[in-house]
């Protein structure tokens, strides 16, 4: 599983109510299972799927308050699913529409906070094959969007070294061996209906190898967060109903940085279901 963070520019970073017995009664392995056999369907579903993604890049002072003005791009989004693949069997694929606000970035790289034209989706960690490399527990149930929910809190069972990919002033971070998270599942169907995602305390990365000597050498992750929700889309001619992706938002902070303070929202709207190699259907 990996969840990429974006830097850039002498870096700029571009990772309740009580449920009836049934729920409670949920052990582990029930739910484990159960998860991940949907999550296969949802990518098997998904993948025929395509969306209208919104991104908003706003700076945020220290008082959290925005600074200056939002970046915001909109995309043509979809998901590749590849059960074979070793490495990330779930892809999210970007087409960029339009863009507008100023880039991000430093004048050589002034896209280095855009979302990157391809990147995991963050659910194939709940595939069968994958979660033996976390550890999970119960964590209660809860109200989701009037659902009632089971809780499984995880981290991984290894601490891994994070990793950067750099193109000149531009690095992706891979944070996942440094991450811990939430997952709310349907009690009785086992959709997920919400995941949550946050480090495990500071993560520092090195600077680009070879770089000039006024830029920072050492660049500090003292937090980045997610959370995605999902809710109920309904299509037509067949008749479907799938948990989607509505909302992502994302919050960051990097030491040395050139946009050391960023709030990320994604949003998604206008689902497509191509049910033909032709046709496509809302």
């Amino acid at each position: 599983m990996k969840h990429v963070a974006l830097l850039c520019s002498l870096i700029v970073l571009a990772t309740g109510s009580v449920a009836p017995a049934s729920a409670q009664a949920l052990d582990l392995e029930t739910v484990l299972a159960g998860v991940g056999d949907y999550v296969e369907r949802y990518y098997t579903r998904t993948q025929r799927l395509l969306v209208e993604e919104k991104v908003i890049l706003q700076q945020l002072s220290r008082s959290w308050s925005a600074e200056g003005f939002a970046r915001q791009l909109e995309y043509d989004l979809r998901v590749e699913w590849d059960p074979s693949a070793t490495e990330e069997p779930a892809k999210v694929v970007r087409e960029l529409v339009r863009a507008s606000g100023s880039p991000l970035g430093s004048r050589d790289q002034p896209e280095c906070m855009d979302p990157r034209a391809t990147s995991p989706d963050p659910l194939a960690f709940l595939l069968p094959d994958r979660r033996s490399a976390f550890r999970f527990e119960m964590a209660g149930t809860a109200r989701i969007d009037g659902r009632d929910a089971v809780m499984l809190d995880y981290r991984v069972m290894t601490r891994g070294e994070p990793t950067a990919e750099w193109t000149g002033v531009c690095g992706w971070v891979d944070l996942s061996g440094r991450t811990r998270g939430r997952v709310w599942a349907d009690g009785n169907t086992f959709e997920v209906l919400r995941f949550d995602e946050q480090l495990i305390g500071l993560v520092d990365i090195p600077g680009p190898p070879n770089g000039r000597a006024r830029r920072p050498r050492l660049f500090t992750f003292e937090r980045a967060d997610s959370s995605i929700r999902y809710a109920r889309v309904t299509f037509e001619d067949p008749d479907e109903t799938l948990m989607l992706p509505m909302r992502i938002e994302k919050t960051t902070i990097v030491r040395n940085s050139g946009v050391p303070r960023l709030r990320t929202t994604q949003t998604y709207e206008n689902y497509r279901r191509f049910v033909t190699d032709s046709r496509i259907v809302p």
